[in-house]
């Protein structure tokens, strides 16, 4: 931590916004309830605009700032007060224990895949163009997505498309792809569409196909269980007042986020003392989920479906 007691200017190496417009910024910048002095994760960096925010609003503090994604790493500001890792968020408190930090004041998360990610078409993560099948945050993982169509047995394709898509007809549209995968391998989004095409309900299309490829891309990147243990880790990291903020994008990842903040588990129902009153590791600090405005929207339509909750730790 330095002692310098004015705030330093951010160099931004390289201009984040056309990497990543920041969803519900302000929103979420307040919520952590930032202290000059504090330490504070941000720990899916992206496009580097919530870590801005931050900077600006501390002094003395720090920022530790983490992201997979290698292309990440461009947005990097020059500031003393910043720590950047590439690396999955998974693996935070270990990145901290590195840097010799056991507490920090506050934990952001924006859950969304960046704008970077859809639109370099060669990382396949959006229906709308043919590329390969690959879908990793992070391009040193192992598997990709036409791993996981190739290779997965029917019923882990029917468990991933029926609890990640939400997909009605998950058995169908499994069966479907392994009949068509022992004729040649499915290596392309344009294939995988034209394969699963039998399978999508007439006039919505575009909405099954984008239940398929998000359902590709949990599966792919794991993100459920390592955003469970994010929140697990944040019981440890955050003292008494330090705030916790997730930004969502779908019911799988605001039901988890929801409920830990609410029970302090992922299901069921947190257990009560003597007095009928439920042991709860967060205060909720908006029990209501905040949206983005209609002029956010209109701006950057691809938060449409961000939910932000905050949780303060209450100990």
């Amino acid at each position: 931590m330095t002692g310098d007691k004015q705030p330093i200017s951010t160099h931004w190496a390289t201009p984040p916004p056309d990497y990543h417009v920041s969803a519900l910024l302000e929103e979420s910048i307040d919520g952590l309830n930032i202290r000059g002095d504090g330490v504070y994760v941000d720990a899916t960096f992206g496009g580097g605009g919530h870590s801005r925010e931050i900077l600006k609003r501390l002094t003395t503090g720090r920022l530790i700032a983490l992201d997979q994604d290698a292309d990440a790493l461009a947005n990097r500001p020059d500031d003393r007060r910043l720590i950047m890792e590439q690396g999955n968020f998974r693996f935070l408190r270990n990145y901290l224990a590195h840097y010799g930090i056991r507490n920090v004041d506050g934990i952001l998360a924006d859950l969304g895949v960046s704008s970077h990610h859809f639109d370099t078409v060669e990382r396949g993560f959006t229906f709308r163009h043919d590329a390969p099948l690959d879908m990793r945050m992070n391009t040193g993982m192992s598997i990709t997505a036409a791993e996981v169509i190739n290779r997965y047995p029917e019923n882990s394709l029917r468990e991933i498309f029926g609890q990640y898509g939400e997909v009605s007809n998950a058995q169908r549209l499994a069966g479907r792809i392994v009949t068509a995968r022992r004729s040649h391998p499915i290596e392309r989004s344009g294939q995988l569409l034209e394969t699963i095409k039998p399978c999508m309900p007439r006039g919505s299309e575009n909405k099954y196909a984008a239940k398929v490829f998000q359902a590709l891309r949990i599966a792919v990147n794991r993100e459920l269980d390592h955003l469970k243990s994010l929140l697990l880790q944040s019981l440890d990291l955050l003292p008494a007042k330090g705030r916790l903020a997730i930004i969502t994008y779908h019911s799988l990842e605001d039901r988890l986020v929801k409920n830990f903040l609410k029970n302090g588990l992922f299901e069921g129902e947190a257990e009560k003392d003597i007095y009928g009153q439920s042991k709860t590791p967060f205060r909720q600090i908006n029990t209501k989920i905040i949206t983005p405005s209609e002029h956010e929207i209109k701006a950057n339509s691809r938060v449409r479906s961000a939910k932000l909750r905050i949780g303060e730790r209450v100990k």
